[in-house]
């Protein structure tokens, strides 16, 4: 296992299900796995989005703290990711995005496998970069919108 896959576990474990919020000292948990803080940093700005369905606080100084805060719903999740998504998005983008609605089980691995392959280059041959992520951004909200009902 990947130590950024560990980092992200050990936070996903600290919520529960009564929990929408976990407070987390980035020093203390970068020591007790043996890492440095901005490893830690690097896991929360990549895997804690709002795209993700969560919301991050964070002070510093000598008291300081991580505050990471999950969507209150499935729906909120959803509906954060559909206006994140924007005009345009890139296959690299759209993918970790369905990748990370099916490791929070908010969709099934087969509706992931289905999005993943409406999203893929491969159905865009053809035409200009922009006009293709313009296309996958209208059909990945689309799908989203669909599965938010």
């Amino acid at each position: 296992m990947k130590l950024s896959d560990a980092i992200a576990d050990m936070i996903l474990n600290m919520f529960d299900d009564d929990t929408s919020s976990v407070q987390i000292q980035r020093n203390d948990l970068a020591q007790q796995l043996g890492c440095v803080p901005s490893q830690i940093n690097y896991v929360i700005t990549s895997r804690f989005t709002p795209e993700q369905g969560y919301r991050i606080e964070s002070r510093r100084g000598g008291g300081g703290y991580i505050l990471i805060t999950r969507a209150a719903s499935r729906d909120d999740a959803l509906a954060s990711l559909i206006s994140s998504v924007g005009n345009s998005i890139d296959e690299k983008t759209a993918r970790s995005h369905i990748y990370n609605l099916h490791i929070q089980n908010v969709i099934s691995e087969k509706a992931a496998k289905l999005m993943m392959s409406v999203i893929s280059d491969s159905n865009y041959k053809g035409l200009p970069n922009d006009l293709k992520d313009a296309v996958r951004a209208s059909q990945l909200k689309q799908m989203l919108l669909v599965i938010a009902e």
